[in-house]
């Protein structure tokens, strides 16, 4: 089991960022900076949209997070997660968006709760620990 205990989702940082002053924002302040990450995907995620519109006010953004937050790399114990959840929900008809299944597969790797604000579709994941900080 890894020490982080949560990974927060694209759509989490992005609203923390756009909303610091919110609900998320107290959440994360009630966990240690090691117990905090986000996955190397959610980062490129990030990423691609500030250069896709270009704005330099959004990379900024994503700076701090950078200071404040751990990226964890995906890596081959993530990987094998992936082909395995993948298999799965294709069996079953129920596949999930490429990002979303390996930021899934990253949290699941890791032990950790995925902060998300699309319980919807992580749901298919077997044995993937969720919350939404924005309910």
């Amino acid at each position: 089991m890894s020490k982080w205990r949560i990974m927060l989702d694209t759509n989490i940082v992005s609203h923390i960022m756009r909303y610091p002053e919110l609900k998320p924002a107290e959440h994360m302040a009630g966990y240690a900076p090691d117990e905090l990450a986000i996955s190397s995907v959610v980062l490129a995620e990030l990423l691609f949209g500030a250069v896709r519109v270009e704005s330099s006010k959004l990379r900024k953004q994503i700076d701090f997070v950078l200071q404040t937050t751990a990226v964890l790399q995906f890596d081959e114990g993530a990987a094998a997660h992936y082909a395995q959840i993948r298999t799965d929900l294709e069996r079953a008809g129920t596949p999930i968006g490429g990002n979303d299944l390996l930021i899934a597969a990253h949290a699941r790797y890791l032990g950790a709760t995925l902060v998300t604000d699309n319980i919807r579709e992580f749901s298919r994941v077997p044995d993937l620990s969720l919350e939404n900080w924005l309910d």
